[in-house]
């Protein structure tokens, strides 16, 4: 057998990574055939963490773990099926003790790791996360959001959203870090430093974990088949880590990581790269938690992107459909083109754009001269086939471009006929940006200390590069815009042929299509995070609850695309309903009640109630029929509790589904579930009819929407008069580093940055020792505890102060603070602001008068 080639940094592309023979010490693991009969092979360490003692392979799985685990582990091979991620079996009890348990088959291998169970679970981690993200409708407050979120979650030191760019460099685009560490942030790191057998897995295996960069690597025994095969670890977790990249990260000073696939459309959009400068192994369960926050994230981020491309896809229709409707009624196309040249740079950003028809130029805005166009017809003609092309630096590509880079860097071909001749092109002027790269990216490597070997780089000093001649680069939406546009004008030119009539319908239709695909693209994204979240781990009967509650709030995710929730801050119930059956308003409607205000709450639950209703109304109810009738109406009770009668007529006969469906159980379930309100549904033969009563404390008059969240006199809700001072001091009390870390933020949007945390009232109060805050921001109970302690010696230090709490009221409170103001969790920036506004204005009120 031939020894297997030496690696470093020469031949590290050809690595194979996917099969150390070894694994990370923090488990063990056992191999066996692809029933799950016999062992075939083991980690070195299975002895002493499974307390095993005597042969291993070759013995029946049972003999080893016991009869009940062997079960359970077949069964759960037999549920996952080949080269799927690993089935989970968390606290799976073996004959020697309760291990978080992974088992997957791949390559007809069935590989089993054991690690030390964990007695939390990840649903709530999960839940709580994916919660905190899931109305986001911006991508750069989802990823700086995300980012955040991940480091209060997991603990890590530092935590990135690194994203991929078009060269393969990667670009940290959201950090969250220690105070003490220096940033990464917008920094480049050369794509070298991921080789491409490493993204390959990144994309079969969506999370990676080091526990420690310095660690021992455990043998596989034996390390090759009969046949001088070795086991293929693609999809286990435990797999240990290429010695160069461990190398790396201890030049980078890092002990331990975790990364977390980003995949947009089936290819890396990035990572999520956690770092921390100590040994660190993150158990099982924490790792499923970040597995399923990156599965929920990349599609998440996928949705938001496909809808930006659909807002701009519909503008740049709008635009085609005037140009269009000229068209019809011009018998000269390319006169015509001339003429609306200017309206076609709204299609896109581009700082010029210009027609070439017929050996003809034609330019507006900032394009090359006249005398490079035929080379870059030319160009375009040989590379494009027909189609659009585009380059963000078209000096690679045409030397003599360097002369006007100033004028037009870029440039995207738009082939305006069957035969390319001729050509509507647009152009972006040159950008001139510096990159700061962590380290020199044009030298990745150095020679090792004996000369022996090349060894990953040891500086990451923040390197600069000046980037010339060069645009903004083509993104995949201007591109689709592009095509658009090509067959529009395409369509154009044959409108005015024999064929008239018939192309004119086929160009409508096009654009249909294409309109009508990327709107299904998004919708799809929400298929597929339904589908996503319906693979429950093994503990099925803990996560039914859980699956079932995270598909409906991604059901209203769906909802949230086309109708009116607008998140937090509630609603009109009217208003609810004018967007649900707007769009059936061919049957008989009528809709009746006073203007009852819904709080975040109930907006939310109910707008997934009457989208169910409305729905299974157009298909199967009242609104199916021109004849239909359908009476919504609702009032306040004198305790103030809404009732709303939802009343079909006039559709097909009613009778009573036979089995109670995900939308059956959402309608009759939702309101007592999340409001602890009442559901009454009645399949009438007439009509479905359906009556619902939401608590008082969901619901007001919408005249009462302003009044004020504060408690103390004066305190108001409203808009910050001023901007707070930036250099006050602020003293936080809270036991959640998530909400912590939430205030800090709110905090710091409002120009604060002095900020401390502490945890305890004990904490606080070592802290007050040696600083003085100019106001704090107490959280009354802290778990164990209160924070009254620092309440008193904060009245002592004459601190002016405000009380948070979740409770409705503020009876825990003694008489000795009946005048300190006390907003209700969980916080909202404007009241938190405006309450610590007044706090600064009325530094001369003691706490115990009255403000």
């Amino acid at each position: 057998m031939n020894e297997p080639e030496q690696v470093d940094l020469i031949n590290c592309d050809r690595e194979p990574i996917h099969i150390p023979g070894s694994i990370q010490p923090h488990g063990c693991l056992l191999v066996c055939d692809s029933r799950a009969g016999r062992v075939l092979r083991h980690s070195a360490n299975s002895f002493d963490l499974l307390g095993l003692a005597g042969e291993i392979n070759g013995m029946p799985l049972e003999a080893l773990v016991g009869a009940d685990a062997a079960h359970a582990l077949r069964n759960a091979l037999a549920a996952n099926g080949e080269g799927h991620r690993p089935a989970l079996l968390p606290g799976l009890r073996v004959a020697q003790g309760v291990f978080d348990v992974s088992i997957h088959l791949f390559r007809s291998m069935a590989i089993i790791e054991f690690e030390r169970a964990d007695r939390e679970q990840p649903l709530q981690l999960a839940r709580t996360l994916l919660q905190r993200i899931r109305d986001i409708g911006d991508v750069d407050r989802l990823i700086a959001t995300s980012a955040r979120l991940l480091r209060g979650a997991l603990g890590y030191d530092r935590v990135m959203i690194y994203r991929f760019e078009h060269d393969g460099a990667g670009k940290v685009v959201a950090e969250a870090r220690r105070g003490d560490l220096e940033s990464f942030l917008g920094q480049y790191f050369p794509a070298t430093d991921i080789p491409q057998q490493a993204r390959v897995l990144y994309l079969k295996n969506t999370i990676r974990i080091i526990g420690d960069a310095s660690g021992d690597r455990v043998p596989i025994v034996p390390a090759l088949d009969v046949s001088g095969e070795p086991v293929d670890l693609s999809l286990a977790h435990l797999r240990s880590v290429s010695p160069i990249h461990c190398e790396y990260l201890r030049n980078m000073g890092v002990a331990a990581s975790m990364s977390v696939s980003i995949i947009i459309d089936g290819k890396l959009w990035g990572l999520i790269a956690c770092h921390h400068y100590s040994p660190k192994v993150l158990p099982l369960n924490e790792r499923v938690a970040a597995e399923m926050f990156g599965d929920f994230f990349s599609l998440h981020l996928h949705a938001l992107k496909q809808h930006r491309t659909l807002e701009t896809a519909g503008r740049a229709r709008t635009s085609l459909d005037h140009f269009l409707r000229l068209a019809t009624h011009h018998d000269n196309i390319g006169l015509l083109l001339e003429e609306h040249l200017p309206d076609f740079v709204t299609l896109m950003p581009c700082d010029g754009i210009g027609l070439w028809m017929n050996g003809t130029w034609h330019a507006f805005g900032s394009t090359p001269p006249a005398s490079a166009i035929p080379a870059i017809a030319h160009l375009v003609s040989s590379v494009a086939e027909g189609r659009v092309w585009a380059s963000h630096a078209l000096s690679e590509r045409l030397p003599e471009a360097e002369a006007f880079c100033a004028q037009a860097a870029g440039i995207l071909a738009v082939p305006l006929t069957q035969m390319p001749r001729d050509y509507l092109f647009f152009f972006r002027k040159e950008l001139v940006q510096t990159l700061n790269w962590a380290g020199n990216p044009d030298k990745s490597y150095e020679t090792g200390p004996l000369g022996d070997r090349l060894t990953p780089r040891k500086s990451f000093a923040i390197w600069k590069q000046t980037v010339q001649m060069q645009a903004q680069p083509w993104t995949d939406a201007d591109r689709e815009i592009a095509d658009v546009t090509r067959v529009a004008l395409v369509e154009i030119g044959l409108r005015h042929s024999e064929i008239m009539a018939e192309e004119r319908s086929r160009a409508d239709v096009r654009q249909r299509m294409l309109n009508e695909e990327l709107n299904h693209r998004v919708k799809n994204i929400l298929a597929l995070i339904k589908s996503l979240v319906g693979q429950p781990l093994h503990e099925a009967k803990t996560l039914t609850e859980y699956v079932a509650s995270l598909k409906g709030r991604i059901q209203a995710l769906s909802f949230a695309h086309d109708q009116i929730v607008r998140g937090s801050g509630g609603g009109l119930l009217s208003d609810l309903l004018e967007a649900e059956l707007t769009p059936y308003r061919h049957a008989s409607i009528d809709l009746a009640g006073p203007p009852v205000q819904l709080d975040g709450r109930a907006f939310s639950v109910m707008a997934l109630v009457l989208h169910e209703l409305s729905t299974n109304a157009a298909k199967y109810g009242a609104l199916s029929r021109p004849s239909g009738q359908l009476s919504v109406s609702w009032q306040l009770s004198r305790e103030g509790n809404c009732a709303v009668v939802w009343q079909e007529a006039g559709g097909p006969v009613v009778t009573t589904p036979s089995r109670a469906g995900f939308g059956s159980a959402l309608i009759s379930r939702s309101l007592p579930y999340d409001l602890n309100g009442t559901s009454e549904i009645t399949y009438a033969p007439a009509g479905l009819c359906a009556r619902f009563v939401l608590p008082a404390k969901h619901v007001s008059f919408s005249q009462d929407r302003a009044e004020s969240a504060v408690d103390m006199p004066g305190i108001g809700g409203g808009a910050i008069e001023k901007p707070l001072p930036g250099d006050i001091k602020v003293l936080l009390v809270e036991d959640q580093l998530l909400i912590a870390m939430d205030v800090e933020s709110m905090l710091g949007d409002n120009g604060i940055d002095d900020i401390v945390i502490a945890s305890s009232a004990a904490d606080a109060l070592n802290r007050l020792s040696s600083r003085r805050p100019d106001v704090a921001v107490l959280d009354v109970n802290l778990g164990i505890g209160t924070s009254l302690p620092v309440a008193l010696e904060l009245t002592r230090l004459k601190v002016p102060f405000l009380f948070a709490t979740g409770y409705g009221d503020s009876s825990i409170l003694s008489a000795d603070f009946a005048g300190v103001p006390v907003i209700r969790k969980p916080y909202e920036s404007t009241t938190l602001v405006s309450a610590i506004q007044q706090l600064l204005n009325d530094r001369s009120i003691e706490p115990g008068q009255s403000g």
